[in-house]
C-alpha cells in the first residue's frame, strides 16, 4: 500500500427505491425527506483496496420517517451484506465488559442459569466466546459461511450457516431459553420476519435481549454523521417497542447503554399466538411531531461541524500541523466523506486487521495500522469514533510511551459537534 495516494471522484451513486414503502408496517412513506445526505459511504463494510478505488463512489441517502409507526428509514435498497455479520468491535474491551454485564443480568434475574441461548447474527462468534464464560448452551445463526466456520471452529458446535429470514424457519437445537441480536435488526429490509423467526423457536415464555443504535442519541446529539446506508432503519424506543410487540413480545425492560447512542430491550414470548392487535395509529402520530421538530438539530449541526472543521484544518495548515483520523467506522466514514477532512487528514488508523492497508470509502483516505502511527507521526490525532474516546485516547498514549514516541494532540469529533 502507498499511504499517500489519495484518488478522489465526485461522481455520485444514488440509492435505489424500495417503492417508498415503511420496512415495519408497510405503510406508504411520506413524498417529503426528513434529511439529505450528499456523498455518503455506500457502505461501512465495502472497504476498497487501492485498484477498487475508481469503482468506489459516494451516494446521495433521503432519510423517511413512517407516519404510522414511527420509524425512521432510508429508501433505498439494503446493502448487499445485510445478512451478514462484520463486527469489528468485538476486539473491543469495552464493548466485551458491556456484553458480560448482558449475560449476567439475563441469566441471574430471570434465572436462565443452564439454559440455551442462540444468537442471531453471530458473525465470527466473538459475542458468543464471552457467553462461553457464563454456565449455559451456546448457538448460533450466521448468513456468512466463513464467519461460521470461525465461530464453529472457536466455539466447537452449535452453530448454524442459515438467516432465519421466514417467520416458518426452524433453527437447529431449537427451542431455546433466550435469543440475542446485538446491532443486527438495523440492518434488515423485513426485521417483522426475523423477530418472528426467533419467537418461533424459543420456549413458551423464553427471553430475549436486543441492541440497536439509538436514534434519540442522534437527535440529542446532532451527529448526523451517525447515519450510515448500512442502518437501512433507525430505531427509537417507540419503534423498537413497536417492532417487538408487533412480532409477539411483551417488553420487560427497555433504556440506554454506553453513551446513550446504543438502546437495550428484553422481551419475553407472550403465550399462544401472542399476536400483536394494531394500535391507534394516532397516538404514533403525534410522536411524530417531536420528531420533525427535534431533526432540526441535525440539519443545524451538518453545517456547524463542516465549518469547525474548515477552520481547525485551516488553523493546522497555517501552522504546518500534520492530522491524522482513528477508527474506521462508520462514523469516521461518514464524517471524512462529507467535510474537509477527506483531503486534510493524512492516513486514518484502526485496529482491525482487514482494514488496515484499505481506503475510507467514499472519501478513500488510507487505512492504516496503529504501528504505522508510529513510524509516521502526525501532530494531532482526531479520535473518530466517538463511543471509544477514552479507551483510544489511552491506546495512543500507552504506545507512544511504550516507543518513546511523542504524544500528539489529541481531539475527537464530538468536541466539533459542540
Amino acid at each position: 500500500m502507498s499511504p499517500q495516494i489519495k484518488i478522489r471522484h465526485e461522481d455520485k451513486a444514488s440509492g435505489s427505491g424500495k417503492g417508498g414503502r415503511c420496512l415495519l408496517c408497510g405503510a406508504p412513506l411520506p413524498g417529503k425527506a426528513l434529511l439529505e445526505f450528499h456523498n455518503m459511504p455506500a457502505s461501512a463494510q465495502d472497504i476498497p483496496a487501492e485498484d477498487e478505488l475508481p469503482f468506489d463512489r459516494g451516494m446521495d441517502l433521503s432519510l423517511f420517517v413512517c407516519e404510522s409507526c414511527g420509524l425512521c428509514q432510508f429508501d433505498c435498497e439494503p446493502v448487499s451484506y445485510y445478512r451478514d455479520v462484520i463486527r469489528a468491535v468485538g476486539l473491543s474491551e469495552t464493548m466485551r465488559g458491556l456484553r458480560r454485564e448482558d449475560y449476567r443480568h439475563m441469566i441471574e434475574h430471570y434465572g436462565l442459569s443452564g439454559g440455551s441461548f442462540i444468537e442471531c447474527g453471530c458473525g465470527n462468534g466473538d459475542f458468543l466466546y464471552v457467553l462461553s464464560e457464563f454456565p449455559v448452551k451456546i448457538y448460533g445463526t450466521e448468513a456468512n459461511r466463513e464467519n461460521a466456520r470461525l465461530a464453529a471452529d472457536r466455539l466447537g458446535s452449535g452453530i448454524s450457516c442459515m438467516f432465519p429470514d421466514s417467520p416458518d424457519a426452524d433453527i437447529p437445537g431449537a427451542p431455546f431459553d433466550c435469543f440475542l441480536s446485538f446491532n443486527f435488526l438495523e440492518h434488515q429490509p423485513d426485521p417483522v420476519s426475523m423477530l418472528k423467526a426467533m419467537r418461533k423457536n424459543l420456549r413458551e415464555g423464553g427471553y430475549g435481549l436486543l441492541t440497536v443504535p439509538s436514534l434519540e442519541y442522534i437527535l440529542e446529539e446532532g451527529n448526523y454523521y451517525e447515519f450510515i446506508r448500512d442502518h437501512i432503519a433507525n430505531y427509537d424506543l417507540d419503534s423498537l417497542g413497536y417492532l417487538c410487540r408487533l412480532c409477539g413480545f411483551e417488553i420487560l425492560e427497555e433504556g440506554r447503554i454506553g453513551i446513550g447512542d446504543t438502546l437495550r430491550m428484553v422481551v419475553r414470548k407472550l403465550p399462544g399466538e401472542g399476536l400483536f392487535k394494531e394500535e391507534n395509529a394516532e397516538s404514533h402520530r403525534i410522536n411524530l411531531k417531536n420528531i420533525y421538530s427535534r431533526f432540526e438539530k441535525v440539519r443545524g449541526n451538518q453545517k456547524n461541524i463542516a465549518d469547525k472543521l474548515k477552520k481547525h484544518v485551516e488553523m493546522l495548515e497555517s501552522n504546518r500541523r500534520r492530522l491524522a483520523l482513528w477508527g474506521a467506522g462508520h462514523q469516521g466514514f461518514t464524517i471524512a466523506s462529507t467535510t474537509v477532512l477527506a483531503e486534510a487528514a493524512e492516513y486514518m488508523i484502526d485496529s482491525a486487521g482487514f482494514k488496515q492497508g484499505r481506503y475510507a470509502p467514499a472519501s478513500h483516505i488510507p487505512i492504516v495500522s496503529p504501528e504505522y502511527f508510529l513510524t509516521h507521526p502526525v501532530d494531532e490525532v482526531m479520535i473518530t469514533a466517538p463511543g471509544y474516546v477514552k479507551e483510544i485516547k489511552g491506546t495512543i498514549e500507552d504506545l507512544c510511551k511504550k516507543e518513546g514516541v511523542r504524544i500528539p494532540d489529541i481531539t475527537d469529533i464530538r468536541s466539533m459537534a459542540g
